[in-house]
């Protein structure tokens, strides 16, 4: 049996991890995640092209949720002739449709405008890296499940799916597996989520498994308290409207999104925050938060309590708008403040809020509220590092004249504390094979597994090495 990471290996984008297991009935091989890298544009597009794979070869693949870091090259997978069921919740499912579709959008616009603008710096390719037929065509292989019920993946292999706390859908992975008539266990954490998210569920233990595959986004950081999130919220929008400006909030369309105009609708109907105008500036957002409606399933106590108990749609209230339209969106970079922008992407890489920050970075009456985890030489990245004044937004230089604030209370992932608690807890662990992180968070979290759990054999593995187990 080997397990090959082909991506978030000792970074945190691009995740995909092959399982190559001997059956009964033959070698069966199994992706966990397809998504996309990101960082470099240049760096990132030659990634994203290629697999370390035949796509062809594949058995199934088993998909933790609908970010594009786990889901985003599912039509590029399909597109080069994968032809095999990929297992999801139900939730994921419908996600997924509308993620794949944007970003298959995204991807032809992008295209467009850097032939038009950006010749010079493009890297030769034969187009976008797909399109929406591709997109839509790679929902066929897509079926949904429950959680916690059993389903068989292949001849030999079944798995299940347990909450994991992240966003709608999100779901951790147990795998198992009938090899030369010993049964073996293998967890996957997906992206481990917190206790105390709005809107969702907790993340579940793990049960017993002997091989785990386990993120580390913030194995050395602690986050702020989730209860602090709404607070600090508050405290960003009175004092940048005090000045007549503009909060940027660059937002992933999936679930921080929807966990943002949750907590706003909480403080405008207590009155905590003053009357100005909330722009939800991405068509996405709006999908999506159509499907956060269709899904009770996942949703956690505080949700029925505050809004449905009492027939409130969480996601609207008078202060909030959804633009639509490109020229909508423009509009706005005329429109005097005070008011909140929120827009995609959440690490601004893509979308709207590069155009929304390219007008507003230099006015120092605006402010910058990133809201989640920006990765490494992401455009976001750069706006919230304190020691660059300066960004680069297609192409072009700009000061960074806006004030600059990071919640980090709002996070989706488990911080330290919440990863060494759900390591520790899991009965039977032999071997914990670390991922989906950079190796100055990894590190430190290997470095502390080694010591609380004597006998654990741990790996940090590179891209496309084979582990075998």
């Amino acid at each position: 049996m080997k397990i090959i990471p082909h991506g978030a290996a000792k970074e945190v984008t691009g995740s995909c991890h092959e399982l190559h297991i001997e059956t009964e009935s033959g070698i069966k091989r199994i992706l966990l995640d397809c998504g996309l890298f990101q960082g470099h544009r240049q760096e990132a597009a030659v990634k994203n092209a290629e697999f370390a794979f035949d796509p062809q070869e594949m058995d199934a693949m088993i998909l933790s949720h609908a970010h594009a870091d786990h889901v985003g090259r599912v039509p590029l997978l399909s597109k080069k002739g994968f032809n095999a069921p990929i297992f999801c919740t139900y939730a994921t499912k419908d996600l997924a449709e509308v993620m794949l579709q944007d970003s298959a959008y995204i991807n032809e616009k992008d295209e467009e405008y850097f032939c038009k603008y950006l010749k010079k710096s493009m890297i030769s390719c034969d187009g976008p890296l797909y399109t929406m037929e591709d997109a839509l065509r790679c929902m066929e292989h897509f079926r949904g499940q429950n959680y916690y019920e059993w389903f068989d993946v292949c001849d030999g292999i079944r798995a299940q799916f347990l909450d994991a706390g992240h966003i709608v859908g999100a779901a951790m992975l147990v795998l198992e597996i009938i090899e030369n008539g010993t049964v073996h266990r293998i967890g996957f954490s997906g992206d481990l989520g917190r206790n105390m998210l709005p809107i969702i569920r907790d993340p579940a233990d793990m049960p017993p498994v002997e091989t785990l595959i386990c993120e580390s986004t913030y194995g050395n950081r602690k986050h702020e308290d989730v209860v602090s999130a709404k607070g600090s919220l508050k405290d960003v929008i009175i004092r940048t409207a005090k000045r007549g400006g503009k909060v940027l909030i660059p937002a992933f369309s999936l679930e921080r999104t929807q966990e943002i105009v949750y907590d706003l609708h909480v403080l405008w109907d207590s009155k905590e925050i003053p009357a100005i105008p909330i722009v939800i500036d991405s068509p996405l957002a709006t999908k999506v938060t159509d499907v956060f409606m269709k899904h009770p399933e996942c949703y956690d106590k505080s949700m029925y309590e505050n809004f449905l108990s009492r027939a409130h749609n969480p996601f609207q209230f008078s202060l909030v708008r959804y633009t639509e339209s490109v020229e909508e969106s423009k509009e706005l970079n005329g429109t005097p403040g005070p008011m909140v922008i929120m827009a995609g992407s959440g690490m601004c890489e893509a979308g709207r809020i590069r155009h929304h920050l390219k007008n507003e970075i230099e006015d120092d009456r605006n402010t910058i509220l990133a809201v989640g985890y920006m990765a490494e030489h992401t455009l976001g990245r750069s706006i919230i590092d304190p020691e660059v004044t300066e960004v680069k937004i297609f192409d072009k230089m700009y000061k960074k004249k806006a004030e600059t604030v990071y919640i980090n209370a709002y996070s989706g992932h488990a911080d330290m504390a919440d990863l060494d608690h759900y390591v520790c807890s899991i009965k039977g662990l032999k071997t914990l094979i670390l991922v989906h992180g950079e190796e100055t968070q990894m590190q430190p979290f290997a470095d502390r597994m080694k010591q609380a759990c004597s006998g654990i054999h741990i790996l940090m593995p590179e891209r496309d090495e084979e582990i075998i187990l």
